[in-house]
């Protein structure tokens, strides 16, 4: 077994911007594109769940079911991103990151679109599912492909600019969200505004023409793919799981990725993006209205903490390195975390305490981007960023149910304030965020692996 290699192109440490060319800056901003248009699409869900959820399930529903289903409906979108980060990662290895780039924008806006038309809870549920297929490929097949286009000292820059810029697709979901007021019963047509909000997901599908026109694949892909269709040496397969665990370097990377991912994700699905919320719980007895502005509103303002905190994150991991990122970032999620849960009582709190939680809870995913690419080798990286960044959804899928059942079991007990009780106790999974990093590479100044 021989140990891992830096690609000859590729030198070990290199001026940020030398040689980046204009189409570099192509497959950056594209790729970007993708990935903000699905963080947009994502945004619309949290807005337009509640309302969505009051809707199909009758006028007799309980505010308890309504949080309960929705809880459901955000663990199968979970569920369904898994399952899309294993299928598109492999897809991603074996076929090309573009075409993987191109299937999944057409699943993930698609299904957007037909979450407009749902009737009761469990096709509501069900086109989560599909949307998560597609927002769970998207990513994998997008920062794989800007990490194997752009020189080795852009990288960190490109991939965690790349993470930065998916805070625009949340700002704008949530600024949309002011205007098509999700909450409204007859918006347009006859149709409620969560409605006509889901509609407008469908419009990113938009961008597979630029993909189609602009972006190839990248040399390094093509190489690999080469190599193996070449290669005697039949025991190396291009997007292959089994060969993530055989390798002890990649099965020791493996578990340090999915430790780091199933700690950020389950802190920002499960407890960061019940947002929505917990302004509905500060905000009992105000009209929706005055709910659906503050909701807008806040939620856009934690985005534009989120793209502060992922630009830190990269500021921080391309100057300083990646492991100090991590830790200063989870210490941050950790604390920023159980203060808001516990102090936003008005409106007021929500436009300055939602930007300082979203700066913590999202500054990680800067992270994901820029570190999972740099801990797997070409013909595994796209299956390698996929199971880290997703597979872990699998297990933060529990976290949005378990959150509202540790609610309705304190609600049960008599305990004052439960929702803000429950998502302090959950709180503190970002210690396995700092737990994971006593065995995480350091991969600053590191070319690509290669095997």
């Amino acid at each position: 077994m021989h140990p891992p290699t830096a690609s000859s192109n590729e030198p070990r440490a290199q001026g940020v911007f030398e040689g980046v060319t204009s189409y570099h800056w192509l497959v950056v901003i594209i790729a970007s594109c993708g990935w903000l248009f699905d963080c947009m699409d994502q945004r619309i869900f949290t807005l337009a769940r509640e309302p969505a959820l009051k809707e199909v399930l009758g006028p007799g529903a309980q505010d308890t079911a309504v949080k309960s289903w929705g809880a459901w409906a955000t663990g199968m979108m979970m569920i369904g991103w898994a399952t899309g980060g294993i299928i598109f990662g492999i897809m991603s290895d074996r076929m090309g990151r573009v075409k993987t780039m191109i299937a999944t924008l057409l699943v993930y806006s698609g299904f957007t679109g037909l979450c407009g038309l749902s009737q009761s809870w469990w096709d509501f549920c069900i086109y989560r599912f599909l949307v998560g297929l597609g927002v769970g490929g998207m990513f994998g097949a997008a920062t794989t492909l800007v990490a194997e286009s752009v020189p080795g000292g852009f990288r960190s820059l490109a991939l965690g600019s790349l993470q930065a810029l998916s805070a625009g697709g949340n700002i704008l979901g949530s600024l949309l969200s002011t205007q098509i007021r999700p909450g409204q019963p007859d918006f347009l047509w006859g149709m409620a505004g969560w409605r006509i909000i889901f509609f407008v997901g469908i419009l990113p599908a938009i961008l597979v023409v630029p993909i189609i026109l602009v972006l190839r694949e990248p040399e390094r892909w093509k190489e690999a793919r080469r190599k193996a269709d070449a290669s005697a040496d039949k025991s190396k397969h291009i997007g292959s799981i089994p060969d993530l665990f055989k390798h002890p370097l990649w099965r020791r990377n493996l578990f340090v990725g999915v430790g780091l991912g199933l700690a950020g994700m389950a802190g920002l699905w499960g407890i960061g993006f019940f947002s929505p919320e917990l302004i509905s719980t500060a905000l009992k007895g105000e009209s929706q209205h005055v709910v659906d502005v503050v909701r807008g509103y806040g939620t856009a303002l934690q985005d534009c903490g989120s793209f502060l905190g992922m630009f830190t994150f990269t500021l921080v991991a391309t100057f300083v390195g990646r492991r100090l990122a991590f830790f200063g970032a989870f210490l941050l999620c950790l604390g920023t975390t159980i203060y808001v849960f516990n102090n936003l009582h008005s409106g007021t709190d929500a436009y300055w305490m939602l930007p300082m939680m979203g700066f913590a809870q999202l500054s990680v995913f800067g992270g994901y981007s820029i570190y999972f690419p740099e801990l797997f080798p070409t013909r595994l990286r796209g299956t390698g960023v996929g199971f880290c960044y997703n597979t872990v959804r699998y297990l933060a899928a529990a976290f949005p149910p378990m959150l509202m059942g540790l609610n309705s079991l304190l609600v049960a007990q008599g305990v004052e304030e439960p929702f803000r009780k429950a998502a302090t106790i959950l709180s503190f999974i970002f210690v396995l965020g700092l737990i994971t990093l006593i065995w995480a590479p350091e991969t600053k100044d590191k070319p690509l692996p290669e095997d």
